[in-house]
């Protein structure tokens, strides 16, 4: 062979090698990516029409906080409009509690319920911007008082 065969050998086996450790990039990341929507968003989308993996931010609904029968953590990430029901079979982080602000990933079941893989708790409003976060710890706070428990954040 010529040196001018083997330079395009070279290239087009170097394009080909390219070409497919991009193409597992592509579909290794598409797996492991999941997208962050707010409780309204889902509520318009419809959460069992949702299949793939979602990242929710919000406010733990005051009042919301249970465990069911089989001990799984059950509460409510509210955005102050809508709100998504969650299931967490682990143990929450220390900073989590009604009227603060939390993440939770994880995929939706038949029922339109969050099974949550993962939560994170918010610890300031550095998440959101001043004015959400004081409409949304005002309207936690006044919701606790009508539930009877003390206000979120002192």
């Amino acid at each position: 062979m010529r040196k001018r065969s083997q330079r395009l050998w070279l290239i087009g086996a170097g394009a080909v090698l390219l070409t497919g450790a991009l193409a597992l990039g592509v579909i290794g990341f598409g797996k492991a990516a999941s997208f962050f929507r707010s409780p309204s968003e889902i509520a318009e989308m419809g959460a069992s029409n949702i299949k793939d993996a979602v990242r929710i931010g919000g406010l733990v609904e005051a009042g919301s906080e249970t465990h069911n029968a089989k001990g799984q953590l059950v509460f409510k990430i509210t955005d102050g409009s809508s709100s998504v029901p969650v299931v967490y079979d682990n143990i929450p982080p220390d900073l989590f509690q009604e009227g603060k602000g939390a993440v939770v990933e994880g995929k939706f079941d038949d029922s339109g319920t969050l099974v949550a893989s993962r939560v994170l708790a918010k610890h300031d409003e550095n998440y959101m911007s001043q004015e959400e976060y004081k409409t949304f710890r005002d309207k936690a706070a006044k919701e606790a008082a009508a539930v009877g428990k003390k206000e979120p954040g002192t």
